[in-house]
């Protein structure tokens, strides 16, 4: 059994191995709204043989969207329609399924990167006006957010709380709260972005003030068997900004409150970052934030299963969490296997694609009993 592979849980919720899926926004969802690209997307990543895969970064209000594309779960219509998708996935996978919520703050209101991921400016077709911490915008010359005052600090946290509800009734096993890559609760968070004078701004504890609240609140409602985790950036490699240190404060202020996992990775508040980026290259902050006890998810350049496996087995991260790679090779899982000798979970439909020379690769997804007639794998002779 490699470490990769083998077996494991966040709370009530078991998990085939230690491989993630890492939420990837699509910009393909209307209104906020999933499309049958999200039933492709989503239900050919449910078969890669990952542990657990994190549905996209999912606007908890309108605003809070990236883009006008952006997946959002703040209504009847966009909670409905992620229930074809949903399941699709159910049916003929056991993949944990947990969704990432989040706002992006300043960094909405934009066009979708095909198309430049420019600002929307609020005066034009498709922009609004976005909120943050402070009234400072992303880039120089874009449209300066709001800062949020109280009314609009409970309609945030209450947003979050709504979508929770709401991804529970769909039946979702966990929930990632966003508060990494420049977003909102990151904006929070770093000083570069926050430079309120009140009890929300200033200290670092002021500055964690308004995401703590907002995990509580989603803790509170969302059902105690069922995981929560919260993604990091661990700095946002710019002097003076947010850095490590602090992140390990904010890691230890999450433990205290029985976080199921950190998700470290790191960047995407400033465009004046400057990252080295190698493979691995943020493995040391999960290691770091693991050392004080929490469940880490490695992520960043992580292409090779060697790789990953020595990760997990060297104890520098409890998982491994695939996003590009995952995108551009979803059976990776599936070659990690082979490569390493480990056995995965597949649906019978596809157990005559084991490479020629191994002996055995899948098992089953699902207790047979549970598959179909038309789902059972042949037997004897190939028809």
């Amino acid at each position: 059994m490699t470490a990769l592979f083998k077996r494991t849980g966040l709370r009530n919720l078991a998990l085939a191995n230690r491989i993630v899926i890492s939420p990837m926004c699509q910009y393909s969802a209307h209104n906020g709204e999933a499309t049958d690209w999200h039933m492709i997307h989503l239900g050919h990543l449910a078969l890669s043989g990952a542990g657990l895969m994190i549905i996209e970064a999912t606007a908890v209000e309108p605003d809070g969207r990236i883009t006008p594309s952006d997946l959002g779960l703040w209504d009847d219509a966009t909670e409905n329609a992620l229930k074809p998708a949903l399941a699709a996935v159910r049916r003929h996978s056991g993949i944990g399924v947990a969704i990432q919520l989040a706002h992006a703050g300043r960094k909405a209101s934009c066009d979708v990167p095909w198309a430049g991921g420019h600002q929307i400016a609020p005066e034009e077709a498709g922009g609004w006006q976005t909120w943050s911490a402070s009234n400072l915008p992303y880039k120089d010359g874009e449209n300066p957010p709001v800062a949020l005052d109280r009314t609009g600090l409970n309609r945030v946290r209450d947003a979050f709380v709504a979508a929770a509800e709401r991804a529970d009734r769909l039946g979702i096993d966990a929930i990632e709260l966003h508060a990494a890559h420049g977003y909102l609760l990151h904006q929070f968070l770093s000083p570069l972005s926050n430079t309120r004078d009140d009890k929300y701004g200033g200290s670092l504890e002021n500055r964690m003030r308004f995401p703590l609240e907002v995990f509580d609140a989603i803790r509170a409602v969302f059902p105690v068997e069922k995981p929560i985790g919260v993604r990091v950036s661990a700095t946002d490699w710019v002097e003076g900004g947010w850095d490590i240190e602090q992140t390990l404060v904010f890691a230890e202020a999450l433990k205290a409150r029985d976080v199921d996992w950190v998700d470290v990775s790191s960047g995407g508040l400033s465009p004046h970052q400057t990252i080295s980026s190698v493979p691995g290259y943020q493995v040391p902050f999960a290691e770091a934030v693991k050392a004080k006890g929490l469940t880490t998810f490695a992520v960043g350049l992580i292409t090779k299963p060697q790789h990953a496996e020595d990760i997990i087995a060297s104890g520098k991260a409890d998982f491994v969490a695939l996003a590009r790679g995952i995108l551009y090779d979803p059976r990776w899982p599936w070659k990690a296997a082979v490569e390493l000798g480990a056995e995965i979970d597949g649906p019978p439909q596809y157990w005559r694609a084991k490479p020629y020379g191994v002996d055995k690769l899948f098992r089953a997804s699902r207790p047979m009993e549970l598959l179909k007639e038309e789902e059972q794998p042949l037997v004897g002779e190939e028809r």
